[in-house]
């Protein structure tokens, strides 16, 4: 028995969602850039800031070519693990904050 998440019929209306502006200029970002202000001086985040918009523009240029390299297959497991170096970024914010 094949049991399926998503229904085969197509949608009457399409809409677009802006992924990747959220993941790179969203709430996480502010959140992630006021918790280093508190650990690093200001000329030290603005070369990590350049230096990962650099890599971000790397990665979103070339991600047609990065997606046929990994495959289904790796695609699922970089979610997996990207899933898991998120989790541990939240849980050590939390942490930090809850026992100051």
């Amino acid at each position: 028995m094949e049991f399926k998440l998503f229904k085969d019929a197509t949608p009457e209306t399409v809409s677009i969602v802006p992924i990747a502006f959220p993941l790179i200029a969203g709430a996480g970002t502010l959140t992630t850039l006021l918790s280093i202000r508190a650990e690093y001086h200001a000329i030290n985040i603005i070369v990590g800031i350049a230096l990962n918009l650099g890599l971000v523009y790397f990665v979103l240029k070339k991600t047609t070519y990065i997606e046929k390299k990994l495959g289904k297959n790796g695609i699922s497991v970089l979610r997996r693990v990207f899933g898991i170096v998120l989790l541990t970024i939240a849980v050590k914010l939390f942490k930090t904050n809850l026992f100051l």
